[in-house]
Formats: structure tokens, C-alpha cells, sequence
């Protein structure tokens, strides 16, 4: 079979080829060298440019990251460290790590957490840096758990869901995955409901107001207004934003956005028994 085949646009090569015969022809070899030397000069001097600008940009970058880090706290960055290491690692479940994993954790502060261009600069180095960790998520796991009080850890694993439900669906293996974290973090089954459930009810479209605020709960519908109020006071203690203030603003603000939804489920909720 006869192939047909395009016909490219031919290259820029011939032409200098031409030019310089001109030159040969016309001036001789001093304006040929000349000619040579003019253009060496300036792609080196492009290539120089090129240089400079990549190391001023790094340089850049690197003292943002540099600068951010020393305004906060020890806490504040450990947290956020150990928190890139353990979703890059739950990433890497499947063996590899996907550009669209690291685009949904970089997307993930950009939008949940509002992080700046400066704040995304250093999460995209420990990205890098947690891509090549060795150590297994079973470690960081034990080392969040020793460096961190209930609360940051209910913190923890309220993100691992909101990145992991980022996706339309959350497979077994996924999910089981989470439930291995939860028990690692010693989150105890009634919290660990509480969180999981609000995140799954997104997935049933069908479900109705009052059952998403009995889930924000951790309440199964039909729940007495005893336990209503049981739940709610307990809540209310663990994601006080006081709780989280040492791990920076941004989870400050994590434990206020659950503080409203906690407290617009109790209201409505509420309703119902006044």
C-alpha cells in the first residue's frame, strides 16, 4: 500500500547556508567570521540570560519557603509536613503517583486551606521531598500520633477525607485505607462515623437535609434529643477553634468552617423538638 506522506516546512538551516556564501562571496572570510562570531555571541549571551533568570527564580522561591518557615510556628510547620508526607504516601498506595494526585493535593490548599503563592511554593518542595521519603505511612502515622493531641489529629483526618471525597466516587481499597489511618490515629469509632458520614451523604443525592445534619452529628436519623445534645456538646469541644490555634490560622479556620456545620445541624435539629 502506498503511504501518502505530508510534506514538512522545510527548516531554516539551508537559508543560513545561503547567506553565509553571500557573505563568503561578497566580503570575504573576515565578514563570514564576523557573521559566525556575531551569532555565537548571541546565543550564548540568550543562553546566559536563560541561566540567570532560572537561578533569580529559584532563588526566589527559595527564599519565599525560607521566609514563610520562620514566621510560623514549630507546630505549624510539622503539622503541615507530616500532613503532605501522609497524602503523597496514601497516593502512592497504587505504587506510583500520578500528575493529577499531586495537582488535587496542590489544589487542595490552594482552595480548602486559601493558601498564597508563597505558602504553595513551600507545599510543592515538600511535595518533592515527600515523593522521595522512605518512610511508611504505618511511621508517619505513629510519629503524627505522638507529636499531636486529639484534637490536631480529628484535624488530620477530617482533611485526609476532604481530599480523598474530592473525587465522585472512593474506592474499597480507598476506604479501607482511611478506616487503617483512623485506627492509627486512635480516632475512636464514634468520631471516625461522625466525619465519614458527612462526607459519604454528598454521595446520595437522594438524601434528604435532615439526614446530613443528623450525620454531621455522627447520629443515625431518629436519634432522641438527648443524644442530640450529647453529640453536639462533644463536637463542640473537640473542634473548638482554641483546640487548633497553634497549628496556624488556616486550621483555625478548618475547626471554625466544622464549628458552623456543627452548629447549623444542631439548630435545625433542635427545631424539631421545640
Amino acid at each position: 500500500m502506498i503511504v501518502y506522506r505530508r510534506h514538512e516546512q522545510p527548516g531554516c538551516g539551508g537559508c543560513l547556508f545561503v547567506v553565509a556564501l553571500i557573505m563568503l562571496a561578497f566580503g570575504g572570510a573576515p565578514l563570514l567570521f564576523n557573521f559566525l562570531g556575531f551569532l555565537f555571541f548571541t546565543v550564548f549571551f540568550l543562553f546566559l540570560m536563560a541561566a540567570i533568570g532560572f537561578y533569580a527564580f529559584t532563588y526566589y522561591i527559595r527564599k519565599q519557603v525560607s521566609e514563610y518557615e520562620r514566621s510560623q510556628t514549630e507546630s505549624h510547620n510539622r503539622f503541615v509536613f507530616l500532613l503532605v508526607n501522609i497524602l503523597v504516601k496514601i497516593a502512592q498506595a497504587d505504587g506510583q503517583v500520578t500528575k493529577e494526585e499531586i495537582a488535587a493535593i496542590t489544589n487542595f490548599f490552594r482552595y480548602n486551606l486559601n493558601y498564597s503563592q508563597s505558602r504553595l511554593y513551600w507545599v510543592r518542595e515538600l511535595i518533592k521531598e515527600a515523593a522521595g521519603n522512605t518512610a511508611t505511612l504505618d511511621a508517619l502515622l505513629t510519629d503524627f500520633r505522638s507529636s499531636f493531641a486529639y484534637e490536631p489529629r480529628l484535624i488530620l483526618f477530617e482533611l485526609i477525607n476532604q481530599v480523598a471525597f474530592t473525587n465522585q466516587s472512593v474506592s474499597p481499597q480507598e476506604l479501607e485505607l482511611i478506616n487503617n489511618i483512623a485506627r492509627y490515629l486512635e480516632i475512636s469509632p464514634y468520631d471516625q462515623q461522625s466525619i465519614q458520614s458527612r462526607y459519604m451523604s454528598r454521595f446520595r443525592e437522594a438524601a434528604a437535609d435532615e439526614d446530613r445534619f443528623y450525620a454531621t452529628l455522627g447520629l443515625s436519623p431518629g436519634a432522641s434529643f438527648e443524644e442530640i445534645k450529647s453529640a453536639y456538646r462533644k463536637l463542640s469541644m473537640q473542634y473548638h477553634p482554641d483546640k487548633v490555634n497553634h497549628l496556624g490560622e488556616e486550621f483555625r479556620k478548618v475547626a471554625e468552617e466544622k464549628m458552623k456545620e456543627i452548629n447549623i445541624a444542631y439548630q435545625q435539629l433542635k427545631r424539631k423538638f421545640d
